[in-house]
């Protein structure tokens, strides 16, 4: 395992301390939880959608479950900041990977890419939730797809460039939010095969919704986890 370097020193100490970044991605897996949480909670309190288990009955989606009033509120306040924290979090990965020996692959220099452009996606769904017209409908269909899909890419993409590191626990630690992926594609295509009924599928893409939400989740834990086991940090670079 690599270790970072000790920071500048001076007659008195350390100039400039290494700050840990497993905090950012902790906080990037634990904002949207909260918003997502807190929005349900208070949307089926003020009778806004039904009282039921999402990631079984699939009653409600996340975005109905923030999408009126106080939950709204509540649920874009801490929506739109995740979305910068994980976009930031991708392009952190680059030097992470660069501390693991793996910094010249494709896999770093495609990922704060691939970051950047969730986040954007993630910041416009959240900006636009609540509103109505075809603004909306265009951001609830394509702009979550398109942040779905980008974030999945990244999780395979970094899950692989750690296991080839050698980084054994950490590498389980993303994959195993990973190997879900497969699984809720797989149902996403084939179950509306034997269920026909227009309400099935809604109820499905609902179910799928949520359990997409909860793999982001795992994953950022796991990073966060990683990069505290790895001991990756930041050192501010001197003014000149």
């Amino acid at each position: 395992m690599n270790t970072p370097p000790p920071g500048p020193t001076g007659p008195t100490g350390p100039l400039w301390p290494l700050w840990p970044l497993w905090p950012l991605a902790l906080l990037a897996a634990l904002l949207p939880l909260a918003g997502t949480a807190l929005a349900f909670v208070l949307s089926v309190r003020l009778g806004l959608i039904p009282d039921c288990n999402p990631f079984l009955d699939g009653c409600v989606s996340i975005s109905r479950a923030g999408r009126h009033g106080l939950p709204n509120i509540l649920f874009r306040a801490l929506l739109l900041p995740a979305a910068v924290l994980q976009a930031l979090c991708w392009m952190l990965c680059t030097p992470w990977l660069h501390t693991l020996g793996r910094g010249a692959t494709r896999t770093a220099r495609v990922l704060p890419w691939l970051g950047l452009a969730a986040g954007i996606c993630l910041v416009l769904y959240g900006s636009f939730l609540g509103t109505e017209g075809e603004g909306y409908r265009f951001m609830r269909r394509y702009g979550t797809a398109l942040y779905f899909g980008l974030t999945c890419i990244g999780m395979l993409l970094l899950a692989q460039a750690v296991r080839q590191a050698q980084v054994h626990g950490v590498a389980l630690a993303l994959l195993l939010p990973c190997a879900g992926l497969p699984l809720l594609g797989l149902a996403h295509v084939l179950l509306p095969l034997v269920w026909h009924d227009p309400a099935a599928k809604d109820v499905l893409e609902n179910v799928t919704e949520w359990w997409g939400g909860a793999l982001f989740t795992a994953f950022f834990g796991a990073l966060a986890w990683g990069w505290w086991r790895t001991r990756f940090r930041l050192r501010p670079e001197a003014a000149p």
